[in-house]
């Protein structure tokens, strides 16, 4: 075949260059399509669900009984007509979101002064729930164009607005006659649309907001619009006149007849719903920033989070430089001093042997044989001789520990923990996965999970068969049932009480089919293959010294190697790196759900020197282990690396009593379990990487031991072959 000539390969390079640029060009990332609309096209409005900060309980928007119920129309040629429920991601359907099409009529463009939506007919039955959900601080979120509707606010000295997501249901108040609260339901919603014009045709909306407004039903025109849409006007009170004379009835003769009796007599309260919309054109957003609208009102805590780093840094340079004065003069010092020791030694052997040989040639030739033999068959032991502290345990420090049948499966979870919190923390920092993406955390940590099975497997079996276990396939199925098993029995358990609520927050049944689809046929097959590599494929890791037959007695611990007291003291250290951006963390999490939490840029900072942090405290802890003469290592430094969850949990107990108002036995139990798991998960991960930095620091220190042992042993054996005549 003729060589291309340079000419036409040029070609063809700018041609692959265009063709990549292409496909570069056509890279998707989720929740960052533009979506352009021209005047007269109409705009979907979708309606979600309602949360509250008080309780961890959602409610789909549709199910409320006292809002307008899908008429099942279809609005601006769409083929959907209202509620009809939109696709969903995995992720949306665990965070709760349920998602339909609403009645809402929005044209681009075009204003509308009033628009009436419905009458609802409530009963008393309705009214309390109602009453109910105001107590508890409930706000209602839309989705136009991705963008969740949201309440508007300025800084106090109005230089800044933000958003804040979702808007109130209603509002409480205070009775002036009687003292009493009175509820007030907001059944009049002005919707704000801003758009600016797209650089090649067409508008894009940037912002989406929703003023409501309680207005009475007294006083509407013929079209179920009130007369003063924007004027201050008297609320629509949540209350329904108590039927006396069915009380009377009721209760027969007696004195006293309870007002606020709830029992359903058939009376209902009718609540008129409207709208308004307006479209506002807004120069200063531009499309790629539109979200920034709902961080603003965290840029406040931008010095906290610098503060948060610093704090995390020193706290890991003071241990940093702990562990190497542990390694470059104590272990070094060890070994170099106990290697020069044994020459010494030698030398003085040798030359007491030298003067032997006066009386008898042959007797010393055979007593110079008889000292190279014995430096040949007993070096190694020779040079642990006369030692104290972790010296004396290399016989012992490599003995398989206890339970190491479980000790195998969980670090392999922990490996895939890890994985799968390194891949959501990288594609956040990426600008993958952004509050646009909506459930795309949840969906793609699910997957990330799932293919992590193989690394799971891949190190559960290679430590399992360095133990020297046999049943690779038992030792398979514990690591693919363990964790996740118990998990998705815990998750299971809490549905079965958020089910009886009817909240959406109840995971529906066909996703826990799919969840338990993806476990078993997904997930344990990945944990097979790994687990196949890691025992039968790869080799055990080897060990630098043997094990005894016969273990040793392991002398009188100290205080903190005796109780969980050294663990729990370890473990404080890693969470006081990791205390600040846990406020970030939770306030985002339980007290502001309307937030987004964004900064995994310093998440990710404080993540990686939080991992530096458990190596550096578990190796600390684990040289004072082995300095006490005590070679049951394994389970401690992975108990110590994990042990910082302990802290918090006790963090997330104390936010439970102090900052958060969460009301009702199922709202504490799910934050409850929730915070249980997601310290479990924590602990898995940081246990891992403490028990892995924890090997391998054991690994190191008695292979280089070993190493200058023998460098001493043999120079001390050549100058006693060198003196023998």
């Amino acid at each position: 075949m003729k060589s291309m000539p340079l000419g036409m390969r040029a070609h063809h390079w700018a041609l692959y260059l265009l063709l990549l640029a292409c496909n570069a060009w056509a890279f998707y990332i989720p929740g960052y399509s533009v979506t352009k609309y021209n005047d007269d096209q109409p705009v979907p409005l979708l309606v979600n669900k309602i949360f509250s900060d008080h309780t961890q309980l959602q409610y789909a928007y549709f199910d409320l009984p006292f809002v307008c119920p899908p008429s099942g129309r279809s609005h601006g040629g769409s083929p959907f007509g209202s509620g009809q429920s939109i696709s969903l991601n995995l992720g949306e359907v665990l965070r709760g979101d349920r998602i339909m099409t609403s009645d809402f009529q929005l044209i681009m463009g075009k204003n509308v002064e009033c628009q009436s939506l419905c009458t609802a007919k409530v009963s008393r039955a309705d009214v309390k729930w109602a009453r109910q959900l105001i107590e508890e601080n409930y706000a209602i979120e839309w989705i136009v164009d991705n963008l969740p509707g949201a309440t508007s606010f300025v800084t106090v000295d109005r230089s800044r607005r933000y958003y804040a997501s979702g808007f109130k249901l209603g509002y409480r108040e205070i009775s002036p006659a009687t003292g009493q609260p009175r509820y007030f339901i907001n059944n009049h919603f002005t919707i704000v649309i801003r758009w600016r014009s797209a650089s090649d045709g067409g508008k894009v909306i940037v912002g989406f907001e929703v003023y409501p407004k309680s207005i009475s039903a007294d006083g509407r025109k013929d079209d179920g619009c009130p007369k003063a849409v924007h004027k201050d006007s008297e609320g629509l009170c949540l209350y329904i006149a108590p039927d006396m004379a069915h009380l009377k009835e009721k209760y027969g003769g007696l004195s006293y007849v309870p007002e606020d009796d709830e029992e359903d007599d058939g009376a209902t309260l009718d609540i008129p719903y409207s709208y308004s919309v307006y479209f506002r054109e807004e120069k200063k957003i531009e499309w790629a920033n539109r979200w920034d609208l709902y961080f603003t009102n965290q840029e406040g805590g931008s010095m906290t989070h610098w503060l948060a780093i610093v704090n995390s840094l020193i706290i890991s340079t003071v241990l940093g430089v702990t562990v190497l004065v542990i390694w470059s003069r104590t272990v070094q010092g060890d070994i170099k001093g106990r290697g020069d020791g044994a020459m010494e030694e030698r030398k003085m052997k040798g030359q007491t042997r030298r003067k032997r040989p006066q009386d008898s040639k042959n007797e010393g030739l055979l007593e110079g044989a008889d000292v190279e033999h014995n430096a040949d068959l007993s070096s190694d032991e020779e040079g642990f001789e006369d030692t104290s502290g972790w010296k004396l345990l290399h016989g012992d420090v490599f003995r398989v520990p206890a339970y190491n049948g479980l000790l195998a499966p969980l670090v392999g979870s922990g490996m895939q923990l890890l994985f799968m919190a390194t891949g959501l923390l990288a594609l956040s920092c990426l600008g993958v996965l952004n509050p646009s993406f909506r459930g795309g955390f949840v969906s793609v940590g699910m997957g990330l999970f799932v293919f992590a099975g193989l690394f799971s497997g891949y190190f559960s079996g290679r430590l399992y068969k360095t133990f020297g276990g046999s049943a690779w396939r038992k030792n398979t199925l514990i690591t693919a049932i363990l964790f996740p098993g118990l998990a998705f029995c815990l998750v299971f358990i809490l549905n079965l009480f958020v089910w009886a609520q009817a909240s959406s927050t109840a995971i529906p049944f066909s996703t826990l089919v799919a969840l338990l689809a993806l476990w078993l046929l997904i997930q344990v097959p990945l944990v097979y293959l790994g687990s196949y590599v890691g025992y039968v494929r790869a080799s055990p890791w080897e060990h630098p010294l043997q094990t005894s037959a016969i273990p040793r007695q392991i002398p009188p611990q100290p205080w903190y190697l005796r109780s969980p007291a050294g663990p729990l003291l370890a473990g404080s250290i890693p969470f006081a790196v990791l205390f600040i951006e846990l406020l970030f963390v939770f306030k985002n999490l339980w007290q502001d759900k309307s937030g987004y939490y964004y900064v995994f840029g310093f998440l990710s900072v404080v993540s990686v020197v939080l991992l530096v942090t458990v190596v550096e405290v578990t190796v600390i802890a684990t040289y004072s282990q082995l300095c006490s003469e005590n070679y049951h290592w394994w389970w401690q430094s992975f108990v110590t690396g994990g042990s910082s969850a302990c802290w918090i949990f006790a963090y997330c107990i104390w936010y439970y009593m102090f900052k958060l108002h969460i009301t009702g036995f199922v709202s504490t139990l799910l934050f409850f379990s929730y915070s249980f798991l997601a310290c479990a998960v924590y602990g898995l991960l940081t246990g891992t990487v403490g028990f892995l930095a924890a090997y391998a620091f054991v690994r190191r220190v008695y292979r280089y031991d070993l190493a200058r042992i023998s460098c001493s042993v043999k120079t001390g054996t050549d100058y006693i072959e060198t003196s023998v005549p």
